[in-house]
């Protein structure tokens, strides 16, 4: 029924903080902070892992080692025809060929890769139930060899990395046709986009509890660890993050964000979107990893002083509702 959404419109969207005891809680806490990412998959150990929190991040998921790197959606008849033809080809129902008994994800909420693939799922309308895993025991997900998130399982087939699970599902949902379009920046996304949010959303005590208070919130975890996270999380974050800017070169947080949003404006060219008249996969990956920001202190000053906002409100128009099935207790 989104599909036709457009047709009312048209006729009518630390580096070591002394404060902290090391601790495997501590340390399990803070791999569960958003935006650092890591290939690692070294097990956890009794200690703050400062030095994995500012080493290798990785494109598509989140680990665990992560956690020091990580305790931390148209528009009369003559007018609306065309319009509604163009939503209707935008917001597009999943091929008749891919037609899935059953799509779990495996996530954490505020993860910007698990974003992504939510992107894409919301805006094709393809049902699936969440799995919103515990960051310190993983238990949810002991099932699987892979021990990253996101990981989406459909009808039973694990599929993991957010860019590789977002190529399989295009292809089922438009056989034979190439998913290169917008790479470049779809890796843009991956390889700077992400890298900048970090400094942002920890850049002062103060927004370092707000993001963790959202991700304490959002989160599964038990009442202690919920405690741990928001304001043990906060702080070794806060940290961490001054070495995060040192590592990507960045001198003063908000320029590099405003200069992130404004190239991707840029990019849009003067159109609705990269895709033209609906957005693509590149359109998907950056309003799936913003999307966790957009109303933090970071993401309302990225859009009180960049062009995005105009951009982001008609992605959330397209993408529309969340199509998750949420399961009945």
């Amino acid at each position: 029924m989104k599909r036709f959404s457009g047709l009312n419109r048209a006729i009518s969207r630390a580096t070591q903080p002394a404060a902290l005891t090391a601790s495997p809680t501590h340390d399990r806490i803070l791999h569960t902070a958003p935006y650092t990412t890591t290939t690692s998959s070294s097990p956890f150990k009794s200690r703050f892992l400062w030095d994995h929190a500012i080493a290798n991040h990785s494109s598509g998921h989140w680990t665990r080692s992560a956690a020091a790197n990580a305790v931390a959606g148209t528009m009369m008849f003559s007018v609306a025809a065309s319009t509604l033809a163009e939503e209707v080809h935008a917001k597009e129902a999943p091929s008749k060929k891919f037609n899935p008994k059953e799509v779990v994800l495996y996530q954490y909420e505020a993860c910007p890769f698990c974003n992504k693939v939510k992107a894409f799922l919301d805006y094709y309308d393809i049902p699936y139930k969440v799995v919103e895993v515990n960051p310190i025991n993983k238990k949810e997900i002991k099932w699987s060899d892979y021990k990253k998130v996101p990981i989406l399982v459909v009808d039973g087939e694990q599929m993991v990395d957010s860019s590789e699970i977002i190529d399989k599902l295009f292809l089922r949902v438009h056989p034979g046709t190439p998913v290169d379009v917008g790479l470049e920046w779809r890796r843009w996304v991956d390889n700077h986009l992400v890298h900048v949010l970090s400094p942002n959303i920890y850049r002062s005590p103060s927004e370092a509890l707000e993001s963790f208070d959202y991700i304490a919130t959002q989160g599964n975890f038990s009442f202690t660890e919920r405690i741990m996270a928001k304001y043990a999380g906060a702080v070794a974050m806060y940290f961490v993050s001054k070495k995060l800017k040192k590592r990507y070169n960045i001198t003063d947080e908000r320029a590099a964000l405003y200069e992130a949003a404004e190239k991707w404006v840029d990019a849009l060219n003067g159109q609705k979107f990269l895709g033209g008249s609906k957005p693509n996969l590149a359109d998907l990956a950056v309003f799936g990893v913003l999307k966790p920001i957009r109303y933090l202190k970071s993401g309302r000053d990225m859009v009180e002083h960049t062009r995005i906002g105009e951009w982001y409100s008609r992605m959330e128009s397209e993408v529309g509702k969340s199509s998750r099935v949420m399961e009945q207790k």
